[in-house]
């Protein structure tokens, strides 16, 4: 069965969603990630990933005291990410009880910085964010897309030892318009060794089995949960 992962999106310690990566369509669902990531756990899910939209745009840490919370009243394994650019960033996110980092726009820019990542966290350690539009990998927050194409990009890091990798298809994320299982199949096809976390698009549980049946082996979605669209009582969790 496909892992199921909820995302909570922080914007001034609140729980958010954006569409298409657009701080201004920005929706408040919780004003506590707190509680919200508590009831995660009450639903029975035991991952979570936790995006600090503050620090996408601030190129570090923001939120850090809200990720604290998270792992501090609540087991569940979380992987964290947003505007993580230095290893003291890295730092501060597991001292605060994250599992596990996701590195994005950081492992396009700086790739011998991302290398020495791998190096002293471990690869376990760390998620590769792949936010993809127009098939580049787009960076600094969804706002500017860099000059590398997906698929070279996965499968350099893939030969360092990466296998948690978050596909984000921007053109998905926060639509509910359905995921890019195609994109998806075809990562599968060429690294079938990765942990290939799908995120964007997410609308129903019959996605969420769609993902399944094509192979992926973990989805994010948060939106969908958010305006009721997902029978959690339907999941294998």
């Amino acid at each position: 069965m496909i892992e199921l992962i909820p995302a909570i999106d922080i914007i001034d310690g609140k729980c958010v969603r954006l569409t298409k990566g657009d701080y201004d369509q920005k929706k408040v669902y919780n004003e506590n990630p707190v509680e919200v990531a508590k009831e995660f756990e009450r639903l029975g899910f035991k991952r979570l990933h936790v995006v600090d939209l503050d620090g996408a745009k601030a190129k570090h840490i923001v939120n850090v005291d809200v990720l604290k919370g998270i792992t501090s009243e609540t087991n569940l394994v979380v992987d964290f990410g947003g505007g993580i650019k230095s290893e003291e960033d890295l730092q501060k996110a597991f001292e605060a009880g994250a599992q596990m980092v996701t590195l994005g726009s950081i492992a396009v820019t700086d790739r011998d910085f991302t290398c020495r990542c791998i190096e002293r966290f471990g690869a376990e350690k760390i998620v590769l964010g792949a936010d993809v539009r127009n098939g580049k990998i787009s960076i600094n927050g969804w706002k500017e897309d860099s000059a590398d194409d997906l698929m070279p990009f996965l499968q350099f890091y893939a030969e360092k030892g990466i296998k948690n990798v978050l596909c984000t298809e921007i053109s998905k994320d926060g639509t509910l318009a359905g995921p890019a299982i195609e994109l998806y199949k075809e990562i599968m096809q060429q690294s079938p060794d990765f942990h290939l976390i799908a995120s964007g698009g997410v609308s129903s549980n019959a996605d969420i089995e769609a993902l399944d049946e094509a192979g992926i082996p973990a989805v994010v979605f948060g939106k969908a949960f958010y305006e009721g669209r997902i029978d959690i009582s339907k999941l294998n969790l």
